[in-house]
C-alpha cells in the first residue's frame, strides 16, 4: 500500500521518518509540501510530489491499489487540502487527518469515504508514543491493521471512540506539555532552597520522574503504592505529599476545565470553517 504524506511539519516529518525508517510500508512513500524548503533532508527513498494533487493522483486515484494519506496539515488548512485533493481520491482511499477538532462528520462534506483520525505525542521522537486513533464506519479490519502496523512504529496504539479523543488528547497529546510546566515549576521552587546547580537539580528531577514511571508500569504499582512505600507515617514525604493532595486538585480542575473549554471553541470554529459555502 501507497502512503502520501501531506505536509512536512514537525509532525509530517515525524511520520514520514519513522515509516520510512521502519520498513514496514509496503509501497512507495510519498510527500508533499506548501514550502519545497523543508523537504531538503528527506529521507533517501522517499518521493518528493510536485504538489498536494500530484501526490494525491500517485497515492490515492487507483481504485486497484488504494493508498493512505496522511493530512498533516494546520486546522485552518485542512478543509482546502482535503478539497483540493478529494476529487483524485478514490472510493477506496484511505484519509488519515491529524487534528482531532475536525470531526469525521466535517469531513464528510468534502470526501465521504475511508477516514480516520490520529493524535500523537512529542514522545513518538524516541517511539514512544501513546497514539490515539479512531475510525468512521467505513474503516475496515484489514484498513485498520495496515494503519496501525504503521503507527506502531513510534509507539503504543490507543483506538478511542470519536467523542472521546478531545480528552485522549489532554491526557497523552497535551500531556508533555503539562508535566514539564508542573516539573518546571518545582524545580525553580528548589533552586530557591539549595546552591546545588540548577541543571544538575533539572536532571535530578528528570531521572527522578522516568524512574519512577518505569517502576510503576513495570511493579503494576498505583499512585496510591508509591506513596505509601516513599513517605513514611509522621516522616518529611508525608508532609510534602499532604501539600499536593490539598493545594493542587484546584489547580488541576481548573487546567482541564480551560483546555477543554479551549478545545470546544476549536471545534465550534472548525465546524463554521467547514460549513461555509456548504
Amino acid at each position: 500500500m501507497d502512503i502520501g504524506i501531506i505536509g512536512y511539519g514537525s509532525m509530517g516529518r515525524m511520520i514520514t521518518e519513522k515509516i520510512a525508517s521502519s520498513g514496514k510500508a509496503t509501497g512507495g512513500i510519498f510527500v508533499s509540501n506548501r514550502s519545497k524548503e523543508k523537504l531538503r533532508d528527506i529521507p533517501s527513498g522517499v518521493t518528493v510530489c510536485e504538489n498536494n494533487r500530484d501526490l494525491a493522483s500517485r497515492v490515492g486515484a487507483s481504485d486497484t491499489k488504494p493508498g493512505i494519506v496522511f493530512l498533516c496539515v494546520r486546522p485552518a488548512d485542512l478543509k482546502s487540502v482535503l478539497s483540493e485533493i478529494a476529487p483524485l481520491l478514490s472510493s477506496d482511499s484511505f484519509v488519515v487527518s491529524l487534528n482531532g477538532s475536525i470531526t469525521f462528520d466535517m469531513l464528510s462534506k468534502i470526501f465521504s469515504g475511508k477516514t480516520a483520525k490520529v493524535i500523537p505525542s512529542v514522545t513518538a521522537e524516541v517511539d514512544r508514543s501513546q497514539t490515539l486513533v479512531c475510525y468512521n464506519d467505513k474503516v475496515g479490519d484489514e484498513d485498520r491493521q495496515e494503519l496501525e502496523k504503521l503507527l506502531c512504529c513510534f509507539g503504543n496504539v490507543i483506538e478511542l471512540p470519536e467523542n472521546e479523543v478531545g480528552m485522549g488528547s489532554e491526557l497523552v497529546s497535551c500531556m508533555p506539555g503539562f508535566i514539564v510546566s508542573i516539573f518546571d515549576v518545582i524545580c525553580s521552587s528548589a533552586e530557591k532552597h539549595t546552591s546545588i546547580p540548577d541543571d544538575q537539580v533539572v536532571k535530578m528531577v528528570l531521572q527522578t520522574m522516568c524512574a519512577t514511571g518505569e517502576l510503576m508500569l513495570q511493579k503494576n504499582m498505583s499512585f496510591e503504592d508509591v506513596v505509601t512505600r516513599v513517605a513514611t507515617k509522621g516522616g518529611i514525604t508525608e508532609e510534602g505529599t499532604k501539600v499536593v493532595y490539598e493545594e493542587f486538585p484546584d489547580t488541576a480542575d481548573l487546567l482541564f476545565k480551560k483546555t477543554l473549554e479551549k478545545r470546544r471553541m476549536t471545534a465550534e470554529k472548525a465546524r463554521a470553517s467547514f460549513e461555509e459555502d456548504a
